[in-house]
Formats: structure tokens, C-alpha cells, sequence
């Protein structure tokens, strides 16, 4: 069995949030996950999806599972808001605070220069409160810059102590090679997002082209990975029968 605990983000069951958040979490956790990771803050204010830092950690709490990380908006890393998303995060007992996508800034070398200053600058900031910064792959980080593509540019600019959050899936749907990446920048994928490429319509884990043994390998010898986190649902992240067939899939492996 793999040292890495399985989590779930949370935009898989996106609808089941809107609808009742505390439930959700308790679904989540009978299906075996240990730990969730919420999606889309902005900074804004001390709070995701209308409840406090207090109120969702004893939903957290209750449902016997750990905020594994926190996908937020690049503005929640900035001004004024940055004291709110390390407060809530404090609240909820998680370090891993990792910008889910600037597609706009990713666009441009200029930009990524500019995101990659942002990251450097917060990631020492955190360091006081023992967390960290970092960023979550999409297809649209593969797109080239010269001979380079942005994901490249932005990790190369970036100090160690920025967390490279590879979406496997995401990473191979841009054009990008997985694999190859977290080779090529060893101890920097401190969590995992994992999601099946190609094969047959509605595949999870396993059931497709992505390479799960080295991937797996690469996170549990030459990396200092803490989790591993689940980003696959049904559509409008309605159900559970996806992110639970998706566990299952690992549990086969031997991953949990």
C-alpha cells in the first residue's frame, strides 16, 4: 500500500456542495477518502460556500476527514486577501494553498514572469505559518513560448518552495508529457491531482492511456508527495459513483 493518502477534490462533486456541504463530506468519507480539497476561493472573505472557517472544520471534523489543500483564485495570494486565505486555512489545518489556473497570465512570457514573481513572493511569506504556495496544471499551461512551454517557464522561475501541483490528466490533454515533467523537476510535486487520459468515454483511473506505474513510482521515490488527489465526477459533479469507481480503481493498485 502506498504512504500517500487519497483525497478528493472537490470540484468532482461540485454540485453535491452547492447542495449540502456537510453531507457531501460525510459521502466522501464512506467511500474511503481521508481528505478533501475545496476549489474556487478568491480571498474575498473568511469563508467557502457561504461557511465560516470554524463552521467547515467542524464539518471536516465530523466527517472524520483532513483539508488537504485549497484550489484558489491568484488574487486570494494577494493585498489584503492573503491574511484572509491564511486565516481560513489555518482554521482548517491546511498548507497547501495552489492557484487552480491564470490561463491569462499563462499566455504571455511577460505574465508568467509576473505569476512566478507572485508565487516567489507569498511563498515567503507563508513560511512563517508553515504553508505553501503553489500551482495546479491545465491543458492551456502546455501552450509554447518560443521553445519552451509556460508550465516550463513558470517552474523554472520558480524556488523550490513552490509546490508543482500536476494534473496528470490535465498535463497529457494539453499536449504536455506527465512523466517527463516531474522528471525533469524532481522534489517539486508535493501533491498530486490524478485523473485518467484517453480510452473509452467515462474512463477513471486505470481504465485509460495514462502511465499509472511510473507516475505512481516518480510521486513515491523521487518526490516528497504528500497526497494524492482524486479530480474525476459525473457531470455538473452530480453523484458519486465516479469519484467512488475512481477509488476503487486505486485501491486495486494498492494506493489506498
Amino acid at each position: 500500500m502506498s504512504r500517500i493518502p487519497v483525497a478528493l477534490q472537490l470540484f468532482s462533486v461540485r454540485g453535491e456542495c452547492q447542495n449540502d456541504v456537510a453531507a457531501t463530506l460525510k459521502s466522501i468519507a464512506e467511500i474511503g477518502y481521508v481528505a478533501a480539497e475545496p476549489w474556487g476561493y478568491r480571498g474575498d472573505a473568511v469563508e467557502w460556500m457561504g461557511h465560516g472557517a470554524d463552521e467547515l472544520r467542524q464539518m471536516y471534523d465530523d466527517a472524520g476527514l483532513r483539508c488537504c489543500g485549497m484550489h484558489i483564485a491568484t488574487q486570494a495570494l494577494q493585498g489584503d486577501s492573503l491574511s484572509r486565505t491564511v486565516e481560513l486555512n489555518r482554521t482548517l489545518g491546511n498548507k497547501f494553498l495552489i492557484i487552480a489556473g491564470d490561463k491569462q497570465r499563462m499566455e504571455t512570457p511577460e505574465g508568467v514572469a509576473e505569476l512566478a514573481g507572485i508565487l516567489n513572493d507569498t511563498a515567503l511569506k507563508l513560511r512563517e505559518e508553515g504553508m505553501m504556495a503553489g500551482y495546479h496544471a491545465h491543458p492551456f499551461d502546455f501552450v509554447t513560448h518560443g521553445d519552451q512551454t509556460a508550465w516550463d517557464m513558470l517552474f523554472s522561475s520558480t524556488s523550490d518552495e513552490v509546490v508543482m501541483q500536476m494534473d496528470n490528466g490535465n498535463c497529457a490533454g494539453g499536449g504536455g508529457d506527465p512523466v517527463a515533467i516531474m522528471k525533469k523537476f524532481p522534489g517539486r510535486v508535493r501533491s498530486m491531482h490524478l485523473k485518467e487520459f484517453g480510452g473509452p468515454e467515462g474512463a477513471v483511473i486505470g481504465e485509460g492511456d495514462m502511465d499509472w506505474p511510473e507516475t505512481f513510482r516518480i510521486c513515491e521515490e523521487d518526490n516528497e508527495t504528500e497526497w494524492y488527489v482524486v479530480e474525476e465526477g459525473g457531470p455538473d459533479g452530480l453523484g458519486f459513483d465516479v469519484c467512488k469507481r475512481s477509488f476503487e480503481a486505486l485501491r486495486a493498485m494498492g494506493k489506498c
